[in-house]
């Protein structure tokens, strides 16, 4: 079971999906507030179990754990709103997978809507907009208080077509198989998680990551991509070339399919359009690892042994025979402080190549002013190295032996484990 080496984008959508489904199982009588939430989020309908929890929260604003379940039904809503955008459009399943953000598998539409690039845009758009939403519920989660939140995963049901009730095609657990295909139905219905303090702050985290992803997307103008490679991706896009999307496709990759994609490929040359969501994408990076360094002072911190999503090394994971040991943890601190240099410019990314300095000291990326200082970016000029220039500057590197240890002490599975760790 996960982690595995996969896509770590993938993985990060769909794990985060999977581990915060808030279910507890079928309930007879909606005696709580968190039952009342649950019994909604198991009929597919998300949006009544956030105004239960909300009304409740009206009254009762120290309640912790309705407050971190309010904050992980919010995050649901983000993904389900996802997923109906890829849904009314009729996301094509094989291109998708490709790419981060719309790999999230959604049942075929017979009747797509067309999209445009502009409601491509407002897809993530929103997408960022509901992640902030969550974000802001789980930050004011108090975490000194009592929030535990016991969830069986594998029921929990969006409503990804629009028909007011969830399908088999549209669980959550359906989300998790697409990374882990080795894992049975049986075993989601009986998947019992006891998310706790630290696990408010990995939630949180998360929101910040997938949000500095929706945030650099939309820093740049990607309308001519669309424009000429949306047939990839959409059967009826809004393009000055709807010629592309009308013809017949075989089953196979054909000619016509294989210059699209080299298309693609060239077509990844975008302008700045909105810069100042690299810098929020900056921010959100930042946070991301002050909140790690948070979650994981609270799990260590933790003297029980129940149902741990993520354990210290004294307690037993859910994730059965992966265990977490001490040097893990200290690695992953190793790993957050380096990160933080990264993004704050102090060190630097190896480049393989570029003009050289007075003494012809190698340059590395100073990947802050990429963020800071954003320029059109052009993949195949990046690689080539030209576009690279501006961002060349001497100083410390990034130690390669620092990954290598890293690869070591995970068993070669340091991204899984980065993935699951937040």
């Amino acid at each position: 079971m996960f982690p595995r080496r996969r896509s770590s984008l993938t993985l990060a959508l769909l794990t985060i999906a999977f581990s915060t489904g808030v279910m507890a199982g079928p309930l007879p009588a909606a005696d709580s507030v968190i039952d009342q939430a649950n019994a909604h989020l198991e009929a597919a309908r998300l949006d009544d179990a956030a105004g239960v929890l909300q009304a409740h929260l009206e009254d009762n604003e120290d309640d912790a754990q309705a407050r971190f379940q309010l904050g992980a039904v919010q995050f649901l809503q983000a993904i389900e709103h996802l997923a109906q955008s890829h849904y009314r459009y009729g996301l094509l399943q094989d291109a998708a997978r490709q790419i981060p953000l719309l790999r999230i598998p959604v049942p075929l539409n017979p009747n797509p809507k067309k999209i445009s690039y502009r409601k491509a845009r407002q897809v993530l758009e929103r997408f960022v907009e509901d992640l902030a939403v969550a974000e802001a519920t789980l930050a004011r989660v108090d975490t000194s208080a009592d929030c535990k939140l016991p969830m069986h995963i594998g029921r929990i049901r969006f409503d990804i077509d629009g028909d007011g009730k969830g399908s088999d095609t549209e669980t959550l657990w359906r989300m998790y198989r697409v990374v882990n295909a080795g894992v049975r139905q049986v075993d989601g219905e009986q998947f019992l998680i006891v998310f706790d303090a630290g696990d408010v702050r990995w939630l949180q985290g998360y929101c910040h990551l997938l949000s500095a992803m929706g945030d650099t997307a939309l820093a740049y103008n990607w309308k001519e991509l669309f424009d000429r490679c949306a047939q990839l991706f959409y059967p009826r896009p809004v393009t000055p070339y709807p010629w592309l999307a009308e013809e017949k496709r075989s089953g196979t990759w054909d000619m016509r399919q294989i210059s699209d994609v080299i298309a693609f490929i060239h077509l990844i040359n975008f302008p700045v359009k909105e810069p100042e969501r690299m810098e929020s994408a900056l921010h959100h990076l930042r946070a991301m690892i002050g909140l790690s360094r948070e979650s994981w002072e609270l799990i260590q911190a933790e003297t029980d042994d129940d149902h741990e999503w993520l354990p210290n090394p004294k307690q037993t994971g859910v994730i059965p025979r992966v265990r977490v040991e001490q040097t893990m943890i200290d690695s992953w601190h190793e790993f957050l402080l380096e990160a933080e240099a990264i993004l704050a410019g102090e060190k630097l990314i190896p480049y393989w190549r570029g003009p050289k300095g007075d003494n012809a000291m190698p340059r590395g990326v100073n990947l802050h002013k990429v963020f800071t200082e954003p320029r059109r970016f052009d993949l195949v000029m990046w690689v080539q190295g030209t576009d690279a220039v501006p961002y060349l500057e001497e100083g410390d590197m990034t130690d390669a032996a620092t990954w290598r240890r890293l690869q070591q002490v995970f068993r070669g599975q340091f991204i899984g484990f980065a993935i699951w760790f937040n």
